[in-house]
């Protein structure tokens, strides 16, 4: 296998357990789907930060744990599961269309991708925090994949926009960094208008093929 494999292997085999004997493999090209089940890092397209979350809250809004761009493409605390929206069971493999609502769980910590309308820290947009757990979660966590261009589903290295549910705020990042606690991250957060500011593609993980392809 690839060196991803190994890599996003190691980084979630401890919450893998429930998917023990299913087939997985690295995306190492551009074209593969990206299905329910999948791990993967977001890249954010323009400044290839990568989307991350540790444990590490917020000292102002809502004090949740915080969600940044990191440039580190090894770092472990960039995986994200691609999960199905509250009350609806997914199937490993299934495909995620254009328009799909999805939720993002955060492998390390178990929180969810998460938004509202507190303040962001740096430019005062609307906060994107990880929230909740296994156990935990709600509508905040929901997100619409908008995809840019022609393709009917998600694909790695597709350009995609994820447009928040609740607050219509789409998922944006910029050039604005920290200067404490997280020093060099860049603020993450969500913006009503549509910009180059706020498409991210899939990039390394470990994905479920999609069952067409299985």
């Amino acid at each position: 296998m690839a060196a991803l494999l190994s890599l996003a292997a190691i980084a979630v085999a401890a919450i893998f357990h429930n998917f023990v004997g299913s087939p997985v493999f690295a995306a190492s090209e551009e074209g593969k789907e990206v299905t329910h089940g999948s791990v993967i890092k977001l890249q954010h397209e323009r400044t290839k930060f990568r989307l991350h979350s540790h444990e590490v809250p917020y000292g102002t809004g809502s004090g949740q744990q915080s969600v940044t761009g990191f440039p580190t493409v090894e770092d472990a605390n960039s995986f994200w599961i691609v999960q199905s929206p509250l009350g609806t069971e997914f199937q490993q493999g299934d495909s995620v269309p254009n328009g799909s609502i999805v939720r993002l769980q955060h492998v390390r910590t178990r929180k969810w991708l998460h938004s509202h309308l507190h303040q962001s820290p740096i430019s005062g947009n609307l906060e994107v925090s990880a929230f909740g757990g296994d156990g935990q979660s709600d509508s905040g966590d929901h997100w619409k994949l908008e995809i840019e261009g022609t393709a009917s589903v998600w694909l790695r290295d597709q350009k995609v926009r994820l447009r928040h549910v609740n607050t219509n705020g789409y998922l944006h990042s910029h050039d604005k960094k920290y200067n404490r606690i997280v020093t060099g991250h860049q603020e993450v957060c969500g913006v009503t208008k549509k910009s180059s500011d706020n498409i991210w593609s899939a990039a390394e993980g470990v994905y479920f093929p999609a069952k067409s392809a299985a």
